[in-house]
């Protein structure tokens, strides 16, 4: 069973397409006859179809299937880890086991896998730092597609400098106007003469 769903966009506030809003109208059918239903941006059909799509069967579903099988592997593994470290002698026997590793593996295979963890970290930090050349060492100021006093050439652009912030505002504002004496100026020139 097929449904259908058709959606009617109208707004209330805008008046009907006769009168003055006729050419808004005729852009607006346009619009819509450019668009095809199929559109995921048609506002006559939803983004989702419905009812959805049935996957097709050409893809295979092995990845599925693998995945399931790690999953369910995973826990039985740790779930026979927690019964080989936790059961006591008597119950692993009893199950008809007669030989396992000692029980110090339980607590050491955790432990030296943390440890690898952190010895991961440990590594790449010390390949970074082994890879860094000294301070000595040319490379920290230059390499090899950067020739050494490359900028001493003629065609080589200036490097790079703050510019003085008073030429800033002269380009930026223009000159300073010369402004009449001040005040104080003027009395001091008075007490002096």
């Amino acid at each position: 069973m097929s449904a259908s769903v058709s959606v009617a966009t109208t707004n209330p506030q805008e008046p009907s397409s006769s009168g003055s809003n006729a050419p808004r109208a005729a852009m607006r059918a346009q619009a819509a006859a450019a668009t095809p239903e199929n559109e995921p941006t048609s506002p006559t059909s939803p983004l989702a179809p419905y009812p959805p799509i049935l996957p097709t069967e050409s893809r295979s579903r092995a990845p599925e299937f693998y995945g399931f099988v790690a999953w369910a592997s995973t826990y039985l593994l740790f779930v026979l880890y927690l019964l080989w470290a936790f059961l006591p002698d008597e119950y692993i026997l009893a199950l008809g086991v007669s030989w396992y590793p000692n029980r110090e593996w339980s607590l050491l295979i955790p432990a030296y896998g943390m440890t690898l963890v952190l010895l991961t970290y440990v590594a790449y930090f010390a390949l970074a730092l082994a890879g860094t050349p000294s301070f000595s060492d040319m490379s920290t100021i230059t390499g090899a597609f950067a020739p050494y006093l490359a900028h001493a050439r003629p065609d080589a652009i200036p490097e790079m400098y703050d510019i003085p912030l008073g030429l800033v505002n002269r380009v930026a504002f223009g000159p300073r106007p010369r402004s009449t004496p001040s005040r104080r100026s003027r009395s001091g020139s008075r007490s002096t003469s």
